[in-house]
Order: C-alpha cells, then structure tokens, then sequence
C-alpha cells in the first residue's frame, strides 16, 4: 500500500516534536514554512519515499557560541548536509553585515564537516525534477562512502548514552562507575575511549585531566537519527 505524503509528514513531524525541547520544540511546533514544506513534497518525498535520517529546523552550534538552525540536515552516521531553502526576498533585504555573516555562518559548517545543498523556492515549484536529481546524484556520490564506515559501540557506551540523554546531566566517571557496576578506572578508559569515537567530548576547557564529559554533537545525531534506538 502506497503511504500519502501528508500521511508520512505528519508523522515526521510528530516524531520530531517528540524528541525536541526549549527552542528546538518551539520552532517546529509553529510548523514549517510553505517553501520548506513544498521542498519535502515535490523533491525529497518523491526522490526518496520516506523521511529517514532527515531532521527539521536542526539547531547546530554557532561560531559565536551561541545556536543557530539549518533548515534540514541529513545525517548518517558521518554524512553530515545541511540543505538551505531560500527565497527571493530572503536575500534582497539583508544588510551588509547580514549577508557577510550568512557566508561566514556557511563557512564555519563546512569547517565543522558539514557539507551543504541550497535551493531556491523557484526551483522547487517550478524546477523539481532538477532539484530531485541534484540530490539523488549527491546521495550516489557519498552515501556508499557513508555505508562503509560504520561505529561499533559495545553495550556499555550505549548504556552510557542513553543515561545522559534521560538525565540531561554531565557524566562522570564516578556516576559511569555506579551506573554499569565497573571500577572507576575502566569509567575512565571507557569515557576516553567515547571521545576517540566521538561519542563523548570534555565538558570543560583545558584537556590535562578531564573528569567531566558531555555528549559529542555526532551522538546526539545518531540518537536523533535512530528513534533514540543506537
């Protein structure tokens, strides 16, 4: 049986709310705009057929330490893009300052390992088909790379995400330690042994002797990715 799109939109739409808090919740729950709306069901739904791997109004870090969000990113495993939908007028109105930040903010993404499609509101009601190829093409480049490489986590690391997920709190190898039933020297080489993996990273500056971690953006994408299943 043939799935609608606005059947497998909705439902997009409520998984994501579901795992969102703060800002990120907020942003969704106003719903998305017409262009960003009209990019799902004329290019990535009938390019694709499903919604997998794809999150709306991603928020990433900003190179000014505040957050910043990416219209959808798609992301698996290492594969990391960040499609931008613009209209006409969104660039008409900027400021000076403005559109240099735009490039700059573009510029930290590509930086931080993202890579990046933009397509204009025109194009997509009225070039589809273009829009769908562009996409199928990059997915063809770099999807079989992506499907090579794949992070083997043992039953403690995910054990040790879910954790910091459900309390939203720094993790220490003290708690790592109570919570698995180790000593607190395997807490600490399992926590280093996360960060080489990029599942976890320092929580505080300095890299002499790090007793606090938090999660690395990477796992918290591969938790958003898999339903919260890793």
């Amino acid at each position: 049986m043939k799935i609608s799109f606005i059947s497998l939109f909705n439902t997009f739409v409520e998984k994501h709310l579901k795992l969102r808090t703060g800002e990120r919740h907020r942003r969704l729950h106003e719903g998305l705009g017409h262009a960003e709306k009209l990019f799902l069901e004329k290019v990535w739904f009938p390019a694709f057929g499903h919604f997998e791997f794809l999150h709306p109004e991603y928020e990433v870090k900003d190179f000014r330490d505040g957050t910043r969000f990416i219209d959808f990113a798609f992301i698996r495993q290492s594969l990391k893009l960040a499609i931008e939908i613009d209209g006409f007028t969104t660039h008409v109105h900027l400021s000076r300052s403005q559109f240099a930040d735009q490039l700059i903010r573009q510029n930290h993404l590509i930086l931080d390992g993202w890579k990046i499609l933009r397509f204009t509101y025109d194009d997509i009601k009225d070039r589809p088909r273009m829009c769908i190829q562009i996409l199928q093409q990059f997915m063809g480049r770099f999807l079989d790379v992506v499907d090579a490489v794949s992070i083997d986590m043992n039953a403690f690391e995910k054990e040790i995400i879910r954790s910091a997920l459900s309390n939203d709190s720094a993790i220490k190898p003290l708690h790592v330690s109570k919570l698995l039933n180790i000593s607190i020297r395997k807490s600490r080489n399992l926590l280093k042994n996360m960060c080489l993996k990029s599942l976890l990273q320092p929580a505080s500056k300095g890299t002499s002797c790090v007793r606090i971690y938090k999660l690395h953006d990477h796992a918290l994408s591969m938790w958003e990715a898999n339903n919260h299943v890793i």
